[in-house]
């Protein structure tokens, strides 16, 4: 396993996720209710920055690495499904939403594994709609776990209307990677 410092970067995005969770399960007397609120959106945009900066240090100094394509996945996956499950438990998203983020995660990713097994993982890179998608899931969790407003400005509607968006480029990227792997999987048929 390398190690350099995007790949720290994303393990740190990586040890973020239990805090994001782990903020809400303080006694209300070490971190009032609010207070959790602001915590727990300052971590997740920390771990949102460090996903950007990561990425954008491993190719700029040319520290790209295997592992590191496979943790920085798994980070973000990890990182947004936790921060679903807890804002479920708060009843600030509908479980079919994050039902729907969450599965096509996996659904992806297991396309995206069983590709690179075949050598046809390129037929199924990141796209610019994938991109999309992620940004619009990390713009609106922030502010479903803020969940107030800021100088009247009703912060948690704004992230419920993200999320939707992020929830309908979620299945229209998800019909997009199936429909550029489509061929391959016909052409090995029989060999599933």
């Amino acid at each position: 396993m390398p190690f350099n410092i995007p790949i720290l970067l994303t393990w740190l995005r990586v040890a973020l996720i239990p805090l994001v969770v782990g903020v809400y399960y303080l006694p209300a007397q070490w971190l009032p209710h609010a207070d959790q609120n602001l915590a727990a959106t300052l971590v997740f945009i920390i771990a949102a920055v460090t996903d950007w900066f990561d990425g954008f240090l491993a190719r700029r100094w040319n520290q790209t690495s295997a592992f590191g394509a496979f943790l920085d996945p798994v980070a973000d996956k990890l990182m947004v499904a936790g921060a679903l499950l807890i804002l479920i438990q708060l009843q600030r998203v509908d479980a079919v939403i994050a039902f729907i983020i969450i599965g096509r995660e996996i659904t992806i990713s297991a396309l995206r594994e069983w590709m690179a097994e075949i050598g046809a993982r390129k037929s199924v890179a990141v796209s610019s709609l994938g991109k999309v998608k992620t940004a619009a899931q990390m713009a609106a969790i922030p502010m479903l776990l803020f969940h107030d407003s800021i100088l009247g400005i009703d912060i948690h509607f704004w992230g419920e209307i993200l999320l939707w968006v992020a929830g309908v480029l979620t299945v229209w990227s998800m019909f997009y990677y199936l429909r550029r792997a489509w061929p391959v999987i016909k052409e090995k048929g029989g060999n599933l």
